[in-house]
Order: structure tokens, then C-alpha cells, then sequence
């Protein structure tokens, strides 16, 4: 096999692996607001939303010393060990205890900067200039299979079920513990790829330890890094609110009916969806696209506007903080479960856009320093994503959605200066070269 083709099946690997890893963690950020709400016990007093924002905060912060977490054991080890945080945080809603909530919520958050971490250092490895928007979209795509399948699960598991039972909840847990488990050992089979994969990488060490944390600070200064913030905080909101917000509104929707609650996964799976569409074609048409990538983030803003004011006029303002029994009250038009599952479509779409052109204008901008780079742009993401799960504890529906418009937009203006410098950065290049 050629070293091109070794690179690209490293690829395939990665997105595989994290395919059933998030497979189990997304669905269970999907549910657990939804879960804990239906928890039977006098001894528990967790928030979902306050666990999410322990996980985004402590992750932000661990993102400081993530590169030389991965230097030191290498990133094949780095994704293993943080995929087993991730399925002990799924496993512990198997018995939940409010001290055991919070306790893994603290490890994963540390687990989750390593490992995207390593991810960022694996797909800059294994990618060239010419294929880093291919890889990019191949990764993304094959992770949103995830939002698919374990959604798909949640719909028949908890079909026509009002109120989620000690015995629907270890089923399912148990179940998504599993699934983790298998995409943190497929991350052994990633081998390291051969020098013509990566030729500006091999001149000097995969991340020199001693100065990993100086060159993430360094980066995160510098014009190119300070203008893709605001995007990269616009994907923090977004996350929170598609993967945590979203289908707790929808479970609360009791004009919805007695399936309000299954409709949480149909929703998690439509998000699948749009994440996948926009994954796959937008990587695989990278090398055809002569615009760069600005028409495709303007495609994902739009995507978002339009999906926020549907979810204004059709979900109810008080759903995101609404009871166990869920809320009656109507928005702008009478509810429709149609015009919500296209909402979720069009997230998954718009997020896909942001993000596949985020990781290869980054991985394009900052190859020579792909790990302090992805470390940097982790931090941002999450630390804004713990941000809004704070918000989201106390703020009403028509609040985030002002919140997320109003950053979604002075984002993609960043994002469109970003793109031309990096136009004029390849330009210059090749002038020099002639």
C-alpha cells in the first residue's frame, strides 16, 4: 500500500473509532438531562446541564497541558486512555451518585483535551496540503455516524415511554459503556505513517515538551488564531445547544405527545444526518471547490439562521428549563414535529460546515505546529460551550437563540478575513517558490 493510502486509512480508522466512542457519549449528552429528570431517587441532585459545564470548563482549562500529555505517551495511547474517561462517565449512569456524577464529569473533561489533542496531531500527520480538506470532511463524516446510530437506538428503546425507568436506563447505559469500549481499542490499529505522508512533518519531533505549552499560548495570540476565535466560540455555542438544549426541548414538548421523549433520539438522528451530508460532500468536493472555503461557512450560516427561527416560532420559550412533566405552553405556531426534525437537519448541516472548514484551514494554517494548534482551538471551543451550559440552567429558549445568532454572525465574518489571509499566505508561498 502506497504511503498515501497507509495515511488515508489511519483516516478512516480515526473516524471509525470515534464513530463508536461518541456514539456513546453524544447520545448520552443527548439524554441525561432527560434521564436525570426521571431519576427515582432522594439521594441525587445532579444537573445535567451543571455536569456539561464542569466537562466544557475542565476540559478548556486541560487543554494547557494536553500536547505534552501526548508527546510524552505518543497520540495512539493519548486516545486510548481518554476513551476509557469517557466510558466511565457513560458507565456511571448505570448507578448514579451525585458525588460519582461530578467526579467523572471532572475526568472527562481532562480526558476530552487529550484526546482531540491527539486526534488534531493524527489527521495533521496523516494529511498533506492537497488532502487536508478531504481528511477533514472523511473524519467528520464518519464521527457524525454517531449521532445516528445511537439516536436510532434511543428512538425504538424509549418509544411510546412517558417516564424513563430504572430499568430503561441501566439497559441503555450498559449497552452505550460497550460501544465506547470498542472505539477506544480500534485506535490501535492506527500505525504510524511513512515520511512521504508527511513530509513537513518529519524534520523535527511529533511535539517538543519542553516548549508545547509556550507554542499553544504563542498561537493563541497571533492575528491568524485571535480572528478564528470567534468562530471556533460560535462552534462551542452551537454544541452545547444542538447536543444538550435541543433535545431536552423537544422532550419537553408535551403538545408533542406521549412520544415526546423518543423524539429526542429521532432528532439526534437527523442532526446525524446534516452532519454527515455536510461532512462527506464538503470533504470529498474539497479538491473541486475553486472559491476556497468561505461559500461553505456563509452555506452553514444561513443553514443555522434559518433553523433558528423556525425552532423560535415552534418550540416554546420555557422548554429548555421546563419540569419533568414537561410544558404545555405554545410558541408562535401550533407545534409541529415536522418543522422540529427539520430544525435538527438543518443544525447538524450548518454545524458540519463550520467545523470541517475550521479543522482544515487550521490544520492548512499551523501545520508545523498541529498539535498546540488543535489544543488551542479545543480550548476556545470548549471553554465557550461551558459557558452556555451554564447559561443554559437559567436562560429561556429565545435567549439562546439571540446568543447564538448574534456570535454565529461576527463568527463567519472572522472566519471570511481568516480565509484570506490564508489565500494570501498560499499565494505568497508559491510566488516564492517559482
Amino acid at each position: 500500500m502506497s504511503p498515501e493510502g497507509k495515511a488515508l486509512l489511519n483516516i478512516v480508522i480515526l473516524g471509525f473509532g470515534f464513530m463508536f466512542m461518541f456514539t456513546a457519549f453524544q447520545t448520552c449528552g443527548n439524554i441525561e438531562q432527560t434521564v436525570i429528570k426521571n431519576f427515582n431517587s432522594s439521594e441525587f441532585h445532579g444537573s445535567g446541564y451543571t455536569s456539561m459545564s464542569i466537562i466544557y470548563g475542565v476540559f478548556s482549562a486541560s487543554n494547557l497541558i494536553a500536547p505534552s500529555v501526548v508527546a510524552v505517551i505518543g497520540p495512539q495511547l493519548s486516545m486510548f486512555f481518554s476513551g476509557l474517561l469517557y466510558s466511565g462517565y457513560i458507565a456511571m449512569f448505570i448507578y448514579p451518585y451525585t458525588w460519582s456524577f461530578y467526579t467523572a464529569s471532572v475526568l472527562v473533561g481532562i480526558g476530552a483535551a487529550v484526546l482531540w489533542t491527539a486526534q488534531g496531531n493524527v489527521l495533521a500527520i496523516n494529511s498533506t496540503d492537497s488532502t487536508i480538506g478531504r481528511n477533514s470532511g472523511i473524519f467528520w463524516a464518519l464521527l457524525q455516524f454517531s449521532l445516528f446510530f445511537g439516536n436510532l437506538y434511543i428512538y425504538f428503546a424509549w418509544h411510546g415511554h412517558v417516564h424513563i425507568t430504572d430499568e430503561d436506563r441501566q439497559t441503555v447505559f450498559i449497552s452505550l459503556t460497550v460501544i465506547s469500549l470498542v472505539g477506544c481499542f480500534l485506535f490501535f490499529l492506527i500505525r504510524k505513517p511513512e515520511p512521504e505522508a508527511a513530509p513537513s512533518e518529519t524534520s523535527e519531533p511529533l511535539l517538543p515538551t519542553e516548549i508545547s505549552e509556550i507554542k499553544a499560548c504563542k498561537l493563541l495570540v497571533t492575528k491568524e488564531m485571535l480572528l478564528l476565535s470567534i468562530s471556533i466560540a460560535y462552534t462551542g455555542l452551537e454544541l452545547t445547544f444542538y447536543s444538550g438544549v435541543y433535545g431536552t426541548c423537544i422532550g419537553a414538548m408535551t403538545r408533542f405527545g406521549q412520544d415526546a421523549k423518543s423524539l429526542i433520539g429521532v432528532s439526534g438522528i437527523f442532526i446525524g444526518m446534516g452532519e454527515i451530508l455536510g461532512g462527506g460532500l464538503f470533504g470529498m468536493l474539497n479538491k473541486c471547490n475553486r472559491f476556497g472555503r468561505n461559500p461553505v461557512v456563509l452555506l452553514g450560516l444561513i443553514t443555522h439562521f434559518v433553523a433558528f427561527y423556525l425552532i423560535f416560532l415552534n418550540i416554546a420559550s420555557d422548554a429548555p428549563l421546563a419540569p419533568e412533566a414537561g410544558t404545555d405552553l405554545q410558541a408562535y405556531i401550533n407545534p409541529s414535529v415536522g418543522v422540529a426534525l427539520l430544525c435538527s437537519f438543518l443544525l447538524g448541516l450548518g454545524d458540519s460546515c463550520f467545523n470541517t472548514q475550521l479543522l482544515s484551514i487550521i490544520g492548512f494554517m499551523f501545520r508545523d505546529n498541529s498539535a498546540p494548534a488543535f489544543a488551542v482551538f479545543k480550548f476556545i471551543q470548549s471553554i465557550m460551550a461551558a459557558l452556555a451550559f451554564l447559561y443554559s440552567n437559567f436562560l429561556p429558549l429565545h435567549w439562546q437563540l439571540l446568543i447564538l445568532v448574534l456570535v454565529g454572525f461576527l463568527g463567519s465574518l472572522s472566519f471570511f478575513v481568516s480565509e484570506w489571509l490564508a489565500e494570501s499566505s498560499r499565494l505568497d508561498s508559491d510566488y516564492d517558490s517559482i
